[in-house]
């Protein structure tokens, strides 16, 4: 089904891309202590700060095999609210409070059954599931990229889930939405992640992406504007396109 675009602006195009990173990923989510509200993440405990210590540790040991590029563990900052159409009963929509992901990055898609397969992984995910209330997991490809989303430093980090009767509309839609993001908030990296043929997930897609300064600065530059329910709520809902964004900062 092609994209059917509301309000059209010619501000907003597609987004600038480059190809597809070659690697494999495998996401793993936990709702540990999430308040299953939108709003910031105020209470950390003691044992949910022990917890990712201890993920953090099995990361490293993970990220030791050959056949792992990364291994990067995120701590939710904020559960923004929904978008697009939430409440249309075909889009089967599962709220995503995961307050907690693990990323791992694999040297190919391919690798990812033997990475999930290992010890280390078996631990780290392991180690997640007895203290998370739901965990999920899939093993994805990327299938967008704006740029290389780093890692390496701190910043302002989104998962992004999406939810959608057709993929391939989400994905097409996506292209047009990182287009806001890109002219109205300098968005200038991102990794669209797809599940893999046969894996089982509740979202069709989710995006990666990450911007400097800080939260309260990030918001201002996204919820006033008028073109933000115009264009990027307004366009989710007409495709039929559910979005839940989550911002994190490394653990």
């Amino acid at each position: 089904m092609p994209v059917q675009l509301v309000n059209p602006d010619p501000r907003y195009g597609k987004v600038h891309l480059i190809d597809p990173a070659p690697l494999g990923y495998l996401h793993l989510a936990g709702d540990v202590q999430a308040a299953h509200r939108p709003g910031p993440v105020l209470r950390r405990s003691r044992d949910k700060q022990q917890l990712l210590g201890v993920l953090k540790w099995q990361a490293g040991q993970l990220a030791q095999l050959d056949a792992v590029e990364r291994a990067t563990v995120y701590d939710a900052l904020v559960f923004t609210a929904p978008g697009g159409d939430v409440n249309d009963p075909s889009v089967r929509v599962r709220p995503a409070w995961f307050d907690v992901v693990v990323l791992v990055e694999t040297v190919s898609p391919e690798a990812t059954g033997e990475v999930r397969a290992a010890p280390a992984y078996q631990a780290l995910a392991d180690t997640l599931s007895e203290h998370a209330r739901r965990v999920h997991q899939i093993a994805a490809r990327n299938v967008r990229r704006v740029g290389d989303v780093d890692k390496t430093r701190p910043g302002l980090f989104l998962f992004n889930y999406f939810c959608g009767e057709d993929p391939d509309t989400a994905v097409e839609l996506w292209d047009y939405l990182a287009g806001w993001y890109e002219t109205e908030t300098g968005l200038d990296n991102s990794t669209l992640l797809a599940p893999l043929e046969g894996e089982r997930s509740d979202y069709v897609m989710i995006n990666h992406a990450r911007w400097e300064g800080s939260l309260p600065v990030f918001m201002a530059r996204q919820l006033p504007k008028r073109t933000f329910r115009s264009y990027l709520l307004a366009n989710l809902k007409a495709n039929h396109v559910a979005a839940m964004p989550v911002l994190y900062r490394l653990a």
